[in-house]
């Protein structure tokens, strides 16, 4: 899909993410998460989102990802479970330039295609930027709860704002 950046055009590609890709999905990760996250979570869920971590969950999720081509270069990526757009992250070098927006369509249309009329995701309540672009993109915030962030050891709540959006199949059955 082409985008314009400063009056410069380049294509985003979107694909399947491949076991190769997953280091690569991790860094961008880690650095978003730690980015829209630190300062707005529980020390405890901090201490365990290690790069370790991120490296593991990068790994065992490859089947639920999605990347975002630049160039040669994996930019971004999400990950779609069921009706919840769990992941949207960019590499700081490719934010501003459209890449995010191209994820965020591909996730509402994989909502979509998984059969759900209605797509839901989860943004730390400190993380002013990301509640900015969502609700930029269309999304409305649906309040505060509290989101059951995984770990190794059970689960963490944390304060999040449910962001949501209504969507449909490409092929008009939904």
């Amino acid at each position: 899909m082409g985008v314009q950046s400063a009056g410069k055009a380049f294509e985003v590609g979107l694909r399947r993410a491949t076991d190769a890709d997953a280091p690569r999905v991790a860094a961008i990760w880690l650095a978003g998460w730690r980015d829209g996250h630190l300062g707005g979570v529980p020390d405890e869920l901090v201490a365990v989102r290690t790069p370790e971590s991120f490296r593991q969950r990068a790994a065992d999720r490859v089947a639920d990802t999605t990347v975002a081509i630049v160039g040669e270069e994996v930019a971004g990526f999400i990950m779609v479970a069921g009706d919840e757009v769990e992941q949207v992250y960019v590499a700081a070098e490719h934010r501003g330039r459209g890449v995010a927006q191209v994820l965020l369509a591909e996730a509402e249309r994989q909502v979509a295609n998984n059969g759900y009329g209605e797509a839901w995701l989860a943004v730390v309540a400190s993380n002013a930027r990301a509640r900015a672009f969502y609700a930029k993109a269309g999304w409305c915030d649906g309040g505060l709860f509290d989101y059951r962030a995984s770990t190794k050891s059970g689960t963490i709540a944390v304060p999040s704002h449910r962001y949501l959006k209504r969507v449909s199949r490409s092929d008009g059955r939904g």
